[in-house]
């Protein structure tokens, strides 16, 4: 293994789904599945002992389940990618995800080169949502149109562009030459505009609203 591995954790109640995952993403020369989790505590305990860089997450899995277990990563700011992967397409699932801090959703009929390159974004602090299944959350959820929405400033833009690329505060702060209390303000702004509770969120809203372009081509 060399440094420039991404090294992960794969969690599912279902061998042969761990097995055609595993096969997926050892694909690609730069990914490393350290283990595999049959469960919601096999996993927390394997997050914990391994530290890996990306967990790959089912929802539905004996206790506790994908959402609980990324609930528990965040609390303890553990500093690992979470991809939600998941036959679940329904907007109370995703919105649960989300809010709970993963950095991705997508559906296991995804491809293999996108389930790669999902990996990938998820451990550069990307966000990773399918467009479609993020429009369907917004009108789950009743959200306006954009044209009714109040429309973010320029440099609030500027910002969520950075932050949907996967960069910190900091970092968003030395590109725009702005303290990271400034970017802390101008996140905070739009988190309220777009009713979003985590970067995540208020990217995936963005993306369904076509203010950034999706992780994922749109399906033809």
């Amino acid at each position: 293994m060399t440094p420039s591995h991404i090294r992960v954790l794969l969690a599912d109640d279902h061998a042969l789904v761990r097995r055609g995952i595993r096969e997926f993403l050892e694909i690609s020369p730069d990914i490393q599945v350290l283990a595999e989790a049959s469960d919601g505590a096999e996993a927390l305990r394997l997050l914990r002992e391994l530290q890996p860089d990306v967990a790959v997450l089912d929802i539905q899995m004996p206790a506790p389940n994908g959402i609980e277990v990324t609930r528990q990563v965040r609390a303890e700011k553990w500093p690992i990618g979470i991809l939600i992967l998941t036959a679940y397409e329904d907007p109370p699932y995703i919105k649960s995800v989300l809010q709970a801090g993963a950095n991705g959703y997508v559906l296991k009929n995804v491809e293999a080169d996108d389930l790669i390159d999902a990996v990938r974004a998820v451990h550069e602090g990307k966000s990773v949502l399918d467009p479609v299944l993020a429009r369907r959350v917004l009108l789950d959820l009743g959200t306006p149109p954009a044209a009714t929405m109040e429309a973010l400033s320029e440099r609030e833009m500027a910002v969520l562009r950075l932050a949907a690329q996967g960069l910190t505060n900091k970092a968003i702060g030395v590109t725009l030459d702005i303290s990271d209390r400034t970017v802390q303000g101008h996140l905070a702004k739009i988190y309220m505009k777009l009713s979003a509770a985590s970067r995540t969120e208020a990217v995936m809203r963005a993306v369904a609203l076509g203010w950034l372009p999706p992780t994922f081509p749109e399906a033809t």
